[in-house]
């Protein structure tokens, strides 16, 4: 049967979605899609095609993946260009998977059901490690080769995205290229390219593309550098190969630096399926220097830069005109941050007064809220439960994440919160952080025993109800525990046992307190994942050769299989899983991803792991002193905020402003 490319899957594939779980999934039209004619970009004289055509994946389920910002923005950044189309497509259920093994029906887009290796590239974005397995399956199901030096010109360019990026090189040997830091720009300028080169007739195929993409610098093309090994396992080094001409040392990460010039996404998504964000979001700031040392996110999004009020505003209106969602949700790493946050509360309020737009930060940090700014955001919506990190149990371990929160500041919120008519609050923590003991876990007991206190005393009720939610620390690249041993499975099992049971033990508190753990082991998987080097990929192959797919998913992940396959894989090499995971690196060690430029100084990373060890605080640079991180000489970019001096001006969409809106839009 000879395939048109370009053509749907559809007719193929609609038989086998009434056997399936949530087909509503695979069927695309949301509210704000878009379907591009394949050849949009028209033909040179040559009848050489010019479009370039981009399947973006979020590797995850759809319901997952759809609300995805990153995706969203990208999707619709491409779809604006007019040589350009972008389809979205997500990991396929194991139900559905077999189905279209069976029936020889390929990895699909939702968008237009067309097949995935019909398209010019393949992007991939990666919010967590865990969706390794799952690029595999879409490859595979796709009939392209897994490994990328397998494939032709007929083959899609796999270029790989998201935070995960930051260290490509487990994924080496399945990714082309991989592009790190803010998409915005970097997607057009690589459309740019690979618009170029097939005008030109595609000289020199798919390398050439490859190496004209690396030569730009901020592309990394994994099969352009060799990496040499130390006869104990560690790396050598990693260099450019020697007939990769041009091809730089370092890659450097993409910094969109003026939001409001990208106010993206314009026309949001509305799922069809239930998701797990059923809200319209929009970023108000990127970038975080509150400098916790645990966070990935924080490091590698510096500098901080606020979107304006105004521009926030502009994004808000179009956005529920364009969805119809009622909550609107104000998202960035410690949203309470912006300089604005307060204006922004209150003018968006005012301005949505007696309709039923609700407005939601995601998370808020212990010292940056306050209960104005919360009675803002519950005045039209649902007043739901609040949820606050403090990260440590005790005030010591606090100072060794850098995560300046006292005691004494969460009690006089939480007081605040309950005294203000809340009756539940969640509270973070990660266990398993460098120099944790048992008794700075056991620590978290006795502050929520206090937190129940004292909203019982505040309110003068009975019903005030804490969640306890545990996570397990994984060092991350490009932060300053990226050299820190992990804490090993049985050892965080073992510590949050003692945790559970100093907070059923007492009976005044325990019933009012909920407790949420994971347990150790998917921990170690994404350690090894994360700071994990070019041999972990055969660990990644193995398993998905065994059967693993949405390994996020606890009811799909298996401990078993991921350490039988890495004792299978690695046999021949001098590293095993707890080389990758619970080992301390030194600080002559080259790094896996030391290549990879995030922009912060190697040498900073490392004085700020010893102040970590040394229980000291640095403060947050935004309101003091550089602190020499690195970032903003070094990419020439600075930090950005606020603030204004701009008001929201509070009658637009129940008046005028929707009707004009419109106008405009058309």
């Amino acid at each position: 049967m000879n395939h048109t490319p370009g053509a749907t899957v559809f007719p193929a594939l609609e038989p086998l979605l009434e056997q399936v779980s949530k087909p509503i999934q695979y069927v695309g039209g949301e509210l704000n899609s878009t379907v591009k004619d394949w050849n949009c970009g028209g033909h040179g004289p040559g009848g050489e095609e010019l479009t370039t055509r981009w399947a973006l994946m979020y590797p995850d389920a759809y319901e997952v993946g759809v609300p995805n910002q990153g995706v969203m923005i990208l999707y619709e950044v491409l779809n604006e260009r007019a040589d350009a189309l972008a389809e979205r497509t997500y990991a396929v259920w194991p139900d559905l998977e077999a189905l279209m093994r069976a029936s020889a029906v390929p990895q699909f887009t939702v968008d237009a059901h067309r097949s995935v290796r019909d398209f010019d590239v393949l992007g991939l974005s990666f919010s967590t490690e865990l969706g390794y397995t799952n690029m595999l399956t879409a490859l595979d199901l796709a009939g392209i080769p897994l490994h990328a030096d397998a494939r032709t010109d007929a083959d899609p360019i796999v270029v790989a995205g998201g935070h995960a990026a930051f260290n490509p090189e487990p994924i080496a040997d399945f990714i082309d290229a991989a592009i790190v830091g803010d998409g915005e720009e970097a997607v057009l300028a690589v459309t740019d390219h690979i618009g170029a080169w097939k005008a030109q007739g595609m000289p020199g195929g798919r390398r050439e593309l490859l190496l004209r993409l690396a030569r730009t610098g901020g592309v990394y093309v994994p099969s352009l550098y060799d990496v040499s090994y130390l006869p104990d396992g560690r790396i050598q080094r990693v260099a450019p190969k020697a007939d990769a001409h041009g091809v730089p040392w370092r890659v450097s990460k993409h910094t969109v630096m003026d939001l409001d010039a990208w106010p993206y996404p314009k026309q949001p998504l509305v799922p069809l399926a239930e998701s797990v964000h059923e809200r319209m979001s929009v970023e108000i700031f990127r970038g975080c220097t509150r400098g916790c040392r645990f966070c990935q996110a924080g490091m590698i999004t510096r500098p901080v830069r606020e979107r304006s009020i105004t521009g926030i505003g502009e994004m808000v209106e179009r956005g529920l005109a364009a969805t119809g969602f009622e909550e609107v949700g104000l998202l960035s790493l410690s949203s309470a941050d912006h300089s604005e946050i307060a204006d922004i509360t209150k003018g968006l309020a005012d301005r949505y007064e007696g309709t039923q737009t609700g407005l939601s930060l995601p998370s808020t940090r212990v010292d940056a809220f306050n209960i104005d700014l919360a009675n803002e955001l519950t005045r039209n919506g649902r007043r739901s439960g609040l949820t606050f990190a403090p990260e440590g149990g005790s005030e010591r371990i606090r100072k060794v994440i850098n995560k300046m929160v006292s005691e004494d500041d969460l009690i006089s919120t939480v007081a605040a919160a309950y005294g203000a008519g809340w009756r539940q609050v969640k509270l973070y923590f990660m266990c398993g952080l460098p120099t944790e003991t048992d008794e700075d876990v056991l620590q978290i007991a006795e502050l929520a025993k206090k937190v129940i206190e004292t909203g019982r005393q505040v309110s003068g009720r009975r019903d005030i109800r804490c969640t306890v939610s545990i996570g397990g620390f994984v060092p991350k690249p490009h932060t300053p525990f990226q050299w820190c041993g992990q804490l090993g499975a049985p050892e965080t099992d073992a510590r949050l046992a003692k945790l559970r049971d100093a907070l059923r033990s007492d009976r005044r508190y325990g019933s009012s307190i909920g407790f949420r753990y994971h347990d150790g082991k998917p921990g170690i998987v994404e350690g090894l994942l994360s700071r994990g080097d070019r041999r972990v990929g055969r660990v990644i192959e193995q398993v998905w050769c065994d059967g693993g797919r949405f390994d996020g998913w606890s009811e799909h992940f298996s401990y078993d299989r991921w350490m039988t396959a890495a004792s299978t894989a690695l046999a021949d090499l001098p590293v095993d899983v707890p080389w990758y995971t619970t080992r301390e690196r030194g600080e002559s060690e080259v790094l896996p991803w030391d290549h990879i430029d995030s922009g912060l100084d190697k040498e900073w990373l490392w004085a700020d792991w010893q102040d970590a060890l040394d229980e000291t605080e640095v403060d947050d640079c935004r309101w003091t002193p550089c602190f020499d991180c690195g970032v903003c000489p070094q990419l020439g970019t600075e930090i950005e905020v606020g603030p204004t001096g701009k008001t929201l001006l509070p009658l637009t969409v129940l008046g005028a402003g929707r009707s004009d809106l419109v106008a405009h839009q058309h």
